[in-house]
């Protein structure tokens, strides 16, 4: 369950990077921009609030990212395309002799476009349906709205913290 859940998690942040083509670049803005190589780096949740399956996530990407591994990579350029390179699918979690994620060697990519405007990043899901996620952009950190990600069995509030490379 536990990496049923991280999976699920990477999925729905692998899809900010699909979107319909909207066409022309006015569309980002120029105040938060979002151009660039941005890695996942933290998960924050309430630890008051927040499931237990959200809890071993944010400590699961902690470990990774205190590896130097990063698991989840999206790249928006200013021509409105996107990529996501995503490896969750080969993580392997032991917990049978304590806490051990190696990092995998192992990834995929996914292209596709997007929009920015007004700290909002809007893509069409798998459903074909139009997703928009709230985003907070601070010099190199780029906060996102775990809630507005419409990710199954995950709708508290969190924010996922992604640094530009």
């Amino acid at each position: 369950m536990k990496k049923t859940y991280l999976t699920i998690l990477t999925t729905a942040f692998l899809a900010i990077s699909c979107s319909s083509d909207k066409g022309n670049g006015s569309d980002i803005d120029p105040t938060a921009n979002i151009v660039g190589a941005w890695e996942a780096t933290e998960l924050r949740v309430d630890e008051n609030t927040a499931s237990d399956n959200a809890i071993f996530a944010r400590e699961a990407l902690a470990y990774l990212t205190d590896q130097n591994c990063t698991i989840i990579t999206l790249q928006f350029n200013a021509d409105l395309t996107a990529s996501a390179t995503n490896s969750t699918d080969y993580l392997e979690i032991d917990t049978t002799s304590g806490f051990d994620i190696p990092c995998p060697t192992t990834f995929e990519t996914e292209t596709s476009t997007y929009t920015y405007e007004n700290n909002m990043v809007s893509f069409v899901n798998v459903n074909g349906e139009v997703v928009e996620v709230n985003v907070t952009i601070n010099g190199d950190t780029m906060l996102v709205d775990a809630e507005d990600l419409q990710i199954p069995e995950f709708d508290e509030e969190g924010q996922l913290v992604f640094q530009r490379r």
